[in-house]
Formats: C-alpha cells, structure tokens, sequence
C-alpha cells in the first residue's frame, strides 16, 4: 500500500480526529498570520515613511530572524507555558517578518507622481492611503501574507507539543505508536496539502489585486 493511500484510509476511517487536527491547525494558523497582519501592515506602512522608525524596526527585525524558528518556540515557554496561547504567540512572531519587510518594500516602491496627483485632487492623507497607496501595495503586502502563511502552517506542527492540537499530533503520536505509518503519514500529507492550498489561494487572490497586468501577445 502507497504512501496516499495509507494517509486515505486513516483518514477515512478516523475522520472526526482527522478533521479535528486539520480544523486546529488552520485556526492555528489563520490567527497568528491575522494577529502578525495586524502588527506588521502599520508598522511597515511606517517605516516606509520614516528612515529613523525604519533603521529601528527594520533592523530589529531583521536580526530577529537569524533566530531558528525552533528556538522561537521554546523562548515563549517560560511566559505561556506548554499551552495554545504559547504556540499562537510564537507563530506570530516568525510571522511578522515577511508582513512587514514586503509592507515596507510594497509602500516604498510607488510611484511618487500618482501619489502627487491624488493630493492635487484634494484628498487628504488619509484618503490617499486608504484610496490609493493601499490599494496598490496591496499585491506585494499578499506575497508577504503568503510567506508568513505557509511559515505558520510549516512550524504549527510542532504546536501539538504546546498541546495546541493540529496535525502535529496526528504526526508525533504515529511516531510513538510503534511506527503507525499510516497516522505519520496522514499528518504529514495533511501539512503539506494545507500548505499548497493557502499557497495558491492566496497567489491567485495577488493575481486578482493586482492593477496591472501584462498583456499576452501571440
């Protein structure tokens, strides 16, 4: 029996603790990407505008991430113990990176001219942020969104250890069960399919946003 195959049938045959595990993983995920969105997009939309806000915060996160995303996790023991709350926080904070370098590249890399433009029609600050910046940084702020995403659901494995659940769990007891290929495998094949699923949902949502898009020629 294949490798798809055995992952298949456990979770044919275990689907309320199969879809428990995949149901903890996404939530999992999904809070700590929104909770690191919510952090990382004003923080980069400020450093983009302030080159002292941006050697501080940029700077400290970029040193940050030379620390093993392992390691990340068992920093934040000591403060939340083994528990959800724990995962969630570490999960963020390897999330916060990629948000906001690509907020602080995405709001960089506009054109200063459609910007002038839109404060001669007489919109204010907040009104050109919200009308026009956003609007079309947006795209590259996704890439960014992607990459945290998949970090998360990647290092979200280990989160069963926190007792936060998820397919971890489904991987590291198959493992400690004498070998349960086939509980090892439908962890890890769960993984990996939610990771090739947030990938290309959140790619063909960059697709959509994005203002211009080139025209193919025959």
């Amino acid at each position: 029996m294949g490798v798809f195959e055995r992952a298949l049938l456990y979770a044919l045959s275990r689907p309320t603790e199969f879809w428990q595990a995949v149901g903890q993983h996404v939530l999992l995920t999904i809070s700590a990407v929104l909770i690191a969105l919510m952090i990382a997009l004003p923080l980069g939309v400020g450093t983009a505008r302030s080159r002292w806000m941006s050697l501080t915060v940029i700077n400290t996160v970029n040193a940050l991430r030379v620390i093993p995303s392992l390691a990340v996790l068992f920093l934040v023991i000591p403060y939340f113990g083994l528990s959800a709350t724990a995962a969630v926080v570490a999960l963020t904070l390897l999330a916060i990176p990629p948000i906001l370098l690509n907020t602080d590249a995405a709001f960089r890399s506009l054109e200063p001219g459609l910007i002038e433009a839109a404060r001669g029609m007489g919109m204010s600050s907040l009104q050109i942020l919200r009308r026009v910046e956003f609007p079309l940084a947006l795209p590259v702020i996704l890439t960014g969104v992607r990459t945290a995403a998949i970090l998360a659901i990647a290092i979200a494995t280990i989160g069963s250890k926190f007792g936060a659940g998820g397919l971890g769990t489904l991987l590291f007891e198959g493992i400690a069960q004498a070998g349960r290929m086939d509980k090892v495998w439908a962890g890890a094949l769960g993984v990996a399919t939610l990771a090739l699923a947030f990938n290309y949902g959140l790619l063909w949502l960059e697709r959509q946003l994005t203002p211009y898009r080139a025209v193919e020629t025959t």
